[in-house]
């Protein structure tokens, strides 16, 4: 498989899970309504587990525009793949979320809350403070790029080929991607209060951008004065994590 192509379907699978399960716990009259946060992070981590093992073989299973720079930046991936991996993933998380609305229409028609129906699409904080939301992103992201880098080199075995010809490309294998689910699965636990843990750009801004065009019936604003932070958040936080292991691995 073509790795742009694998990364658009990984990340479209990332979010058919990741806001499927926000759309069971958050929408009225689902079969997992109000089953709680734990649920949510449970999913997630599923989420990445599942949408990363269908990609892993073919492009590395990045799904995350904050993984591929930090990857770049810590010379593990090739700065001339990275844009279309990003472009692939931000069209993979808008096809994801649309799949995701047409899956549950009938429950968003049901709830009444407009909070919860863009829930289903994006973070948004549990106490605004633009500084402080764009620290638990940063934050947030660190301990998920950091530990990924950090944990490479027990998997060299496991690093798939680029094209051919090409020197291997980071990425890990199918059994590797448990660490990096269990990884997201304690983001969601510690540090998801806040924020909501986007930690993912494409994540976030996909799906935002579905519901501001998409006719969904008692919708609020798509919270455009916030959807910057959950995109530079991370992006600062896969540097930060980049310059880290950069400066560990010289030492």
């Amino acid at each position: 498989m073509n790795p742009v192509v694998a990364e658009f379907l990984g990340t479209l699978i990332l979010i058919v899970f990741g806001n499927g399960v926000v759309a069971n716990v958050v929408l009225a009259r689902t079969k997992g309504n109000n089953a709680g946060w734990l649920v949510i992070s449970a999913g997630w981590s599923l989420a990445v587990f599942i949408g990363a093992l269908c990609s892993v073989k073919a492009s590395g299973a990045h799904l995350n525009p904050a993984v591929t720079i930090g990857l770049v930046l810590a010379g593990k991936f090739a700065v001339g793949k990275a844009l279309g991996y990003v472009i692939a993933q931000i069209l993979g998380a808008m096809v994801g979320a649309v799949v995701i609305y047409c899956f549950y229409r009938e429950h968003f028609k049901a709830t009444k809350s407009a909070d919860d129906k863009l829930a289903c699409f994006c973070t948004a904080p549990n106490i605004r403070g633009a500084w402080q939301c764009f620290f638990c992103e940063v934050v947030g992201t660190m301990m998920l790029v950091l530990p990924i880098l950090l944990i490479e080199p027990a998997s060299l075995e496991n690093v798939f080929q680029g094209n051919a010809g090409n020197p291997p490309e980071f990425g890990l294998g199918s059994l590797g991607l448990i660490p990096v689910a269990l990884i997201v699965f304690g983001i969601g636990l510690s540090l998801g209060g806040t924020t909501g843990h986007a930690i993912n750009p494409a994540r976030d801004l996909g799906p935002r951008i579905v519901h501001h065009f998409l006719p969904i019936e008692g919708k609020r604003d798509s919270d455009w004065e916030y959807a910057w932070i959950p995109v530079a958040g991370p992006i600062a936080g896969a540097v930060l994590a980049a310059l880290v292991y950069i400066a560990v691995s010289q030492t």
